[in-house]
């Protein structure tokens, strides 16, 4: 039986995704776990979270769950969700600047000012709801989901990757920012797919099928 393993570092929707994920699996071991020996013999890993990038480091690092990610980090297919595709980027700019784990180079950055936005549209700072996610290239867990479909979001900063060829999707939101980015055996949204009904419970159903090819 397959396994797949939700990181528990104590900052995540972890009763959520872990229920999702039960949701759409066929015959896979949905297990949460903050043990990394455990960790690392699963078959997949999902790294979730919400809220403060530094608070998530010092736990992850406090748990011996970095280094475990690092050495994971392209051996198995890993999903990060809304605080995890912060975590697996190189720094974020929040609490003064706080060092990530590098899986991606280039930054964390936050949303301008409500008043400053280019377009000059007001928004609110956390971004919060529903937005379109616009699909920058193929892949496998765009399987069955429709181009520019709406997916839940909570979030105050959003990801800058280094290299754009990293980007699978986009959203607007007085920016256009990467909504998801990628690379072998790693697939990261800025969203939460486990809040996301139909769409968001496809995209899942497409992580337990994948093989980690980009």
């Amino acid at each position: 039986m397959a396994t797949v393993g939700i990181i528990d570092y104590g900052m995540g929707n972890l009763h959520s995704i872990a229920k999702a994920l039960r949701y759409v699996a066929s015959d896979e071991q949905i297990e949460v776990s903050f043990d990394p020996d455990a960790l690392s013999r699963m078959d997949r890993l999902v790294l979730p979270g919400v809220g403060a990038i530094g608070h998530c480091m010092d736990e992850l690092h406090r748990l011996e769950l970095d280094d475990m990610l690092r050495e994971q980090l392209g051996k198995k297919p890993l999903m990060g969700v809304c605080l995890g595709i912060e975590a697996l980027m190189g720094h974020s700019e929040e609490s003064g600047g706080v060092e990530c784990l590098g899986a991606f180079p280039g930054d964390t950055v936050h949303f301008a000012a409500p008043d400053a936005q280019p377009d000059g549209v007001r928004r609110k700072i956390p971004h919060m709801g529903w937005n379109q996610v616009r699909q920058e290239r193929h892949h496998p867990l765009w399987k069955d989901i429709a181009p520019a479909s709406w997916f839940y979001f909570v979030h105050s900063y959003y990801v800058v990757p280094s290299d754009e060829r990293h980007i699978a999707g986009t959203t607007d939101y007085g920016v256009r920012f990467a909504s998801v980015i990628l690379r072998p055996n790693v697939f990261a949204v800025q969203f939460h797919p486990e809040k996301s009904q139909s769409a968001g419970l496809q995209l899942l159903a497409n992580f337990l099928e994948w093989d980690g090819a980009a």
